[in-house]
């Protein structure tokens, strides 16, 4: 059967057939929307990348990396310093696999500009909710890292977000931003889990697929005269490349994994939260992000545990840190042995921090409230300097005194480490104005490169 108007033939297909295979979605992204997309991109040839590390709900930062073991007791609190390999850099007792690796980490004492409430936003793109926004919303650090990079690899999506849904909607990753859902992070948690795996359908019939789409190439011509659909082969050939590629349903398959390096990480059960509205604490999810780095994701973000804690009669905080830190510290520290040992911590970046710090006064209420005046970070890899602190704060922990460290160049520096140029480079908003990735002046922190 024809007909005049290049809608159905033959074969019973459609046109509408015709797109939805080239748009196979992985977790809700289309495929060859984002091949096109990365082909728009330029530079692909660097083999940079990172992994940001979302402590969700803002972690003690004097209980953890910047404790004063002389302020007064409801200052203080119980944990007391301990030293590490490098002389003079003391973190808290309860991280002595940490303390051992110092040599290859970095603590920032004084990050500022914090928001004040709860609000993953800043911790994915650097960018303050209290300042005004661009046109369409600022795009996260991996949609933009991927718009001017490209992908590493074409069988591993190069933005991949290990994410879980928090409730609490503001702990929830932005999105893609100006830059539109092209540039949304491929999902692999929850029910995205499925859609990657085609629920059921397997690699023979997504090859009969590809048989399929090879008959449309009359229909292709009769239809789209005006050239609209030229290139669909190309990028749908890369989306069935995809889909049928072993290499990222592999480095999300933890079985595949020597048993001694999982439990070198831990484990936790993604379906166990620790509260109603926070993160799951899942140390195998840091595991799964190195691997997707080998397997040639460029950016991998995740949130993990909840560390919005506070008081009472019991000293909730208190027990909560107990049961979090020795896992946090298990984990983190496999993480940064992992990169070093697999030759990968020259090109990888990881950052970990939270919204905000916490109040220097415990308060028998609330415990560490919320507080914006500074926070801490920690970062490795990325063929930085590492084995240093860097920035100071007073006697309780309240305020930077030395060398506050904005979010604009902590960013910039993480870009940088992926080799793009935050002063030369900018992203086009839904106004067509172009947006530099950080405030135009902030530069790459010089203590690092």
């Amino acid at each position: 059967m024809h007909s005049s108007n290049g809608k159905t033939r033959k074969n019973g297909s459609t046109r509408r057939d015709f797109l939805r295979i080239g748009t196979l979605g992985l977790g809700g992204l289309g495929l060859s929307q984002l091949f096109q997309a990365e082909a728009s991109a330029g530079v692909r040839s660097s083999r940079k990348s990172a992994i940001l590390i979302y402590l969700v709900g803002g972690p003690p930062h004097q209980d953890m990396f910047d404790l004063k073991p002389n302020a007064p007791k409801e200052i203080a609190g119980p944990w007391r310093p301990a030293a590490t390999n490098v002389t003079g850099i003391q973190i808290c007792e309860a991280f002595p696999r940490l303390a051992r690796n110092m040599d290859k980490l970095v603590v920032i004492r004084s990050l500022v500009g914090n928001q004040a409430d709860h609000d993953a936003s800043q911790v994915f793109n650097g960018h303050s909710p209290r300042k005004k926004t661009a046109s369409g919303g600022w795009p996260q650090f991996g949609s933009s890292v991927v718009k001017v990079k490209g992908a590493i690899d074409r069988a591993t999506p190069p933005f991949i977000s290990l994410c879980y849904s928090c409730t609490h909607g503001p702990y929830n990753e932005p999105g893609p931003g100006f830059l539109g859902t092209s540039f949304a992070p491929f999902r692999p948690v929850g029910p995205a889990r499925d859609d990657m795996l085609l629920r059921g359908i397997t690699a023979a019939r997504l090859g009969d697929r590809k048989t399929l789409l090879k008959s449309f190439d009359t229909l292709r011509r009769d239809v789209d005269a005006s050239g609209t659909l030229e290139g669909m082969d190309t990028f749908s050939q890369q989306a069935f490349g995809l889909l049928t590629s072993s290499r990222l349903a592999e480095a999300l398959d933890l079985s595949k994994e020597d048993p001694r390096v999982v439990a070198r990480y831990g484990t936790g059960d993604p379906k166990v939260f620790i509260d109603d509205n926070g993160a799951p604490r899942v140390p195998q999810s840091m595991l799964m992000a190195r691997r997707l780095i080998e397997a040639g994701a460029r950016v991998v973000t995740l949130n993990y545990s909840k560390w919005d804690w506070h008081g009472g009669a019991n000293n909730s905080i208190f027990k909560r840190e107990k049961e979090d830190f020795p896992i946090f510290d298990q984990c983190v520290s496999a993480l940064v042995e992992d990169l070093h040992e697999r030759g990968l911590a020259d090109d990888c970046t990881v950052v970990i921090l939270g919204e905000f710090g916490r109040t220097p006064k415990i308060s028998a209420q609330v415990g560490r409230d919320h507080w914006p005046q500074v926070n801490c970070a920690l970062l490795a890899g990325g063929g930085m300097k590492t084995g240093q602190v860097i920035g100071a704060t007073d006697r309780i922990a309240g305020e930077a005194v030395s060398r506050p460290v904005t979010f604009s160049e902590l960013f910039a520096t993480l870009y940088h480490n992926l080799g793009i140029d935050v002063s030369q480079t900018t992203l086009t908003d839904l106004n067509g104005r172009p947006q530099y990735l950080v405030e135009e002046n902030a530069r790459p922190m010089k203590e690092l490169i």
